[in-house]
């Protein structure tokens, strides 16, 4: 009796200090202050921690559904795609099948989305990055939608925004990589010709031939909090110059203080904020579209 007594009493102990099961997916941890978030709030949220701010980062999607008006995105140039003009091959790996497994990752055929749409029915032309494919590194294809975005914009008078995010050039294209610097500045000038706005959003990380081109050459430059914006890393930099970087270098609130950018905006702003710079440079340049309800006053 005694045995059977003292299973019975393990048992219960046992099962008093057992936790109750929660589902998988429920919470997660900030990535900034650690916190545990309930996943739902957060992406009720867009994806910001609602305790210390971080913004964590969107795939273009998500971007577009967050920026645009419900249903007016209208991609473009969705089946233009990348060739292999080098024949590139690293650690074995050839290009063609590093972009596959880009595409199976991100969902994306390439790291740029670009569309008509409208920003409370403001008619806009928009670019996103996608991080995701191969770290939003822009290669021929990269600068080709780009360049057919900014000219359908010029030629539809739509003001062009462009959410840039990248880690510079992308290697396996080589210098045909290099060429888009040049090829998407030269692109947005007809938009200057037009008078018609061109904003760039800079959201993190946001390096290499994609910062040194068009994200800094708009007519406003906006970017997230604490979105990391440069050429090179900071690691990088610390090694060739030998130096200490001072605190927060290449923050967005970094640029913002020395001048590269005109404005930080948190991600439930951003919308908002668009559609006010934009009635404001384009005045009447744009083309109102059937039931527009555009004003000119800022900040409505």
């Amino acid at each position: 009796m005694r045995p059977f007594l003292r299973r019975r009493n393990a048992q219960n102990q046992s099962s008093a200090h057992e936790s109750p099961s929660v589902p998988d997916g429920l919470w997660l941890k900030c990535s900034r202050c650690r916190d545990l978030l309930y996943v739902r709030e957060f992406e009720r949220n867009q994806r910001v921690c609602p305790r210390c701010g971080f913004h964590a980062r969107l795939s273009a999607r998500e971007r577009i559904t967050v920026t645009v008006d419900s249903g007016s995105f209208a991609e473009w140039d969705a089946h233009v795609v990348t060739d292999d003009p080098l024949h590139f091959v690293a650690l074995g790996e050839p290009y063609p099948a590093k972009i596959s497994e880009a595409r199976t990752r991100s969902g994306e055929r390439e790291a740029l989305v670009t569309g008509a749409a409208t920003i409370e029915s403001i008619p806009v032309a928009i670019a996103v990055a996608e991080f995701g494919f191969l770290g939003a590194s822009m290669g021929s294809v990269f600068g080709e939608k780009f360049a057919r975005a900014a000219e359908r914009a010029a030629m539809e008078r739509r003001a062009f925004v462009v959410f840039a995010s990248s880690g510079g050039a992308r290697m396996h294209e080589g210098i045909f990589s290099l060429f888009q610097l040049p090829k998407t500045i030269v692109a947005v000038e007809a938009l200057a010709e037009e008078r018609l706005p061109f904003i760039s959003v800079l959201v993190d990380p946001c390096y290499g031939g994609v910062t040194a081109s068009f994200a800094t050459v708009a007519d406003v430059i906006l970017a997230e909090p604490g979105a990391m914006i440069g050429f090179a890393g900071p690691r990088v930099i610390e090694q060739v110059t030998r130096q200490k970087l001072p605190p927060g270098f290449q923050t967005a609130e970094f640029a913002l203080e020395h001048g590269m950018v005109d404005m930080v905006v948190p991600r439930q702003r951003i919308r908002a904020v668009l559609a006010s710079l934009i009635r404001t440079l384009a005045g009447s340049s744009l083309v109102p579209l059937a039931g527009n309800t555009m004003r000119q006053e800022v900040g409505e």
